[in-house]
């Protein structure tokens, strides 16, 4: 210990950039800050990393806090420690992200935080640096749903492709060709269509699919790539 104790000691923090998705498109959800500095304003949910956890149990655990869910989509992004990124001590954040299904998300506790889910477009402006880490976290996202079917985690476990199509829409920021998006998909061999279909807004109504995780898995280790332009 004699080792460290001329070392300056710094505060290190988590904070999730949390994604959701429903019919409106892609959103996020923040919380209210409930104390000083910058009380009442909006903020990523975050928290200080204890002694008795590492950095990626202190992450599930602030997520745990505020929505109740485990066994969701998490991945750490980036370190920020900007000497006066936060105007009370000396913080350094690891930043994570996280995918969330927003229509299935449902916990009272959300409002022991005073949380929301706002369009990724119209979010009111965040406390410190959360700004930056929202639009970095969102290019992540951008460039990983290309390359991996990170995307199908912010679904219902059954879905159509037109609700796939809009996700993927929403995450690229882009307009996609209904006919080209459909046949792509499909020649991925990843998905399976169930018998049974969403009749809402259509009589003829939509067939249903659901993410075949085992055989993306077994196609994987083949050296099969996953890609969607």
């Amino acid at each position: 210990m004699a080792l460290y104790q001329d070392q300056d000691r710094l505060l290190l923090a988590v904070d999730c950039i949390i994604f959701g998705f429903d019919e409106q498109g892609l959103k996020l959800l923040l919380v209210k800050r409930a104390f000083e500095p910058e009380e009442g304003k909006w903020s990523l949910m975050g928290g200080f990393v204890q002694k008795g956890e590492s950095v990626d149990e202190a992450a599930i655990r602030v997520l745990y806090r505020l929505t109740g869910l485990t066994d969701i989509f998490l991945e750490q992004m980036q370190i920020f420690g900007k000497i006066d990124r936060d105007p009370v001590d000396r913080v350094v954040s690891v930043t994570y992200y996280a995918l969330i299904n927003a229509e299935n998300y449902e916990n009272q506790d959300i409002k022991n935080y005073t949380a929301s889910w706002f369009p990724i477009d119209q979010k009111p402006q965040l406390i410190f640096d959360h700004d930056e880490m929202v639009a970095i976290a969102r290019e992540k996202l951008k460039q990983q749903a290309r390359h991996q079917p990170v995307g199908f985690a912010l679904l219902p476990q059954k879905f159509t492709m037109p609700q796939l199509q809009r996700l993927y829409e929403a995450i690229l920021e882009t307009a996609l060709d209904r006919g080209n998006f459909n046949r792509r998909i499909k020649a991925l061999g990843i998905l399976n269509r169930l018998n049974e279909k969403e009749r809402a807004g259509s009589k003829k109504g939509a067939f249903l699919y659901v993410f075949d995780q085992s055989r993306y898995l077994e196609l994987k280790k083949t050296g099969w790539n996953f890609e969607i332009n």
